[in-house]
């Protein structure tokens, strides 16, 4: 759209989400049940989806179960699994695009590459691989799981052979007949192995550190099963309220008393046993750390694929490539044509925040140089009108990340209902104080949990040993945490309105004071009414 004397006009909408995976499309959902529908969704890659786009590695699938796995307001009865498979995941999403009417909002191929706070304006300045607009509220939905870490490996450069993540498999590249080194032991890890071991040459898989190992019990959901949740929508209700309540009275296991995780343990090692015959090899596969400590995988396929005859395990992590053949730190050499990075990705330094400039001109990573930490998993101090989705300390380590998300929605929702509260061009700032006090007890119920005192290093902790990425506490208490904006821990920030355009320059107003602004309301007084029920997770 041009401007006066030609000028092109920057596009400007209410909210810009970035992302369009779980969050990002859910967060779109909610804005339209809200109804706001000036708003874009930002996708860097060519269709929707997020990590479950991006991971589509053999023998891809999600380690919680079907009906948790999903939105409450968009339930699937027609899962196909009891634990779904990548491909299910991925079309669930696309479906939940198209039945939502989200499509004209969401931009492909439109990777945010910075993102400016305007101070004058009260807006983000957003440019894009495909230009630039500008946005009242950016909500961040690009995931902890988005960008593969792929370690520093002295001469990596120089292998002749195949090379790459398991977030970003090469379907072109033919594994069959190859000598594959499989480096990492995590969840992506665990369903590769048995997933190609049978078509490969020789499997070796590099172990720095073993993980606790569960069955997945798995099955195939019937006909009978399907048409009975699609005809009597409280049995699938109920199903899902079932797997979230016993997943909730497992938490205290994880967050109060580690010890009682000694029984799972021993499952663990039965589950071992079962499979592994051989001493030497079931020595190396124990762990030295109490189970929970790092996230319990689960997998019926991954020991008996470990006792095959062409797979190797390598019980100490890569040091370096000489050419063809790879060294372990232990000085084992293995010579191989193919190397799958399977380990993780940029948890707790995210990318994105490298491309978020806040109110001091300051990036998100420098803000968080010391370690990530927000109010309530959302908002971050010096960031006017921003927000994330799975943030700083929402994580789970035994249950839906669904859930989660879910409840930051309703945070959203409420942030926004109080912007027009306060009417006006007004922002929102969390205040350090109040940033600091979440922290504070976050890290103090952190202290006695499995994660930090299970004895492990993970990817949980960041590179100080803070905890900044799971919650210690039930589902049902962040969903409590986060049903509704706090005023009272944020700062109000408005444009002053001067004499002279020259003079224009934003105040910050304390929330108390807000009613006294031009076309603000007490919001302690006046509050929008809550969200819609459809939008909450009920008993689940």
């Amino acid at each position: 759209m041009a401007g006066k004397g030609g000028t092109k006009r920057r596009e400007h909408v209410r909210v810009a989400v970035i992302g369009s995976g779980f969050g990002g499309l859910g967060a779109a959902v909610r804005l339209r049940r809200e109804g706001i529908t000036d708003f874009v969704v930002l996708e860097r890659a060519d269709s929707v989806g997020g990590t479950w786009r991006d991971n589509s590695y053999p023998g891809c699938a999600c380690d919680v179960p079907s009906h948790l796995y999903s939105f409450s307001f968009a339930p699937n009865p027609d899962w196909p699994r009891t634990f779904s498979g990548q491909p299910h995941i991925r079309a669930y999403l696309e479906h939940v695009a198209d039945t939502f009417g989200l499509r004209p909002h969401i931009r492909l191929n439109a990777e945010v590459t910075m993102m400016r706070w305007d101070a004058d304006r009260l807006r983000w300045r957003i440019e894009t691989s495909s230009g630039e607009l500008t946005a009242d509220v950016v909500v961040s939905a690009t995931g902890p799981l988005s960008d593969p870490k792929v370690p520093q490996v002295p001469g990596l450069a120089g292998f002749p052979g195949k090379v790459f993540h398991s977030a970003r498999w090469d379907h072109d590249y033919d594994l069959r007949g190859k000598r594959v080194a499989m480096i990492g032991t995590g969840a992506s890890a665990i369903q590769i192995v048995p997933a190609i071991a049978p078509d490969v040459e020789r499997l070796t898989l590099f172990q720095r550190t073993p993980p606790w190992v569960m069955p997945r019990t798995d099955r195939a959901i019937g006909a009978a099963e399907r048409w009975l949740h699609r005809r009597l929508p409280f049995t699938r209700a109920a199903r899902r309220g079932l797997l979230w309540g016993i997943r909730e009275l497992q938490v205290s296991a994880f967050t109060k008393h580690p010890r009682q995780l000694g029984l799972i343990e021993s499952l663990a090692k039965a589950n071992m046993a079962r499979s592994i015959k051989d001493p030497a090899l079931r020595a190396k596969l124990t762990p030295s750390y109490r189970i929970g400590c790092k996230r319990i995988l689960l997998s019926s396929e991954y020991y008996p694929a470990l006792a095959r005859p062409n797979v190797d395990l390598v019980a100490s992590g890569l040091k370096e490539v000489r050419g063809s053949v790879l060294v372990a730190a232990d000085g084992t050499e293995t010579e191989v044509d193919a190397i799958v990075f399977g380990t993780g990705f940029h948890v707790t330094d995210m990318p994105i925040a490298d491309r978020v400039v806040g109110a001091e001109g300051m990036t998100l990573a420098e803000h968080w140089k010391d370690g990530m930490q927000s109010l309530r998993g959302a908002t971050a101090a010096g960031f006017p009108n921003w927000m994330t989705i799975i943030g700083p300390n929402t994580g789970l380590g035994n249950s839906s990340m669904i859930l989660m998300i879910e409840s930051q929605l309703n945070y959203m929702a409420d942030y926004l209902r109080q912007l027009d509260v306060l009417g006006g061009r007004v922002a929102l700032a969390a205040r350090p104080s109040a940033v600091n006090a979440w922290n504070r007890r976050v890290q103090t119920r952190m202290e006695r949990t499995v994660w930090n005192t299970g004895g492990c290093t993970s990817w949980y902790l960041d590179a100080q040993g803070r905890n900044t990425t799971v919650w210690p506490g039930t589902t049902g208490e962040f969903r409590k945490e986060t049903r509704t904006v706090d005023l009272a821990e944020y700062e109000v920030v408005r444009v002053r309105e001067p004499r002279h355009e020259q003079d224009r320059t934003p105040g910050r107003v304390p929330a108390q004071a807000a009613a006294a602004q031009p076309g603000a309301v007490e919001p302690a007084v006046v509050r929008p009414a809550a969200a819609p029920a459809a939008a909450e997770e009920g008993a689940a």
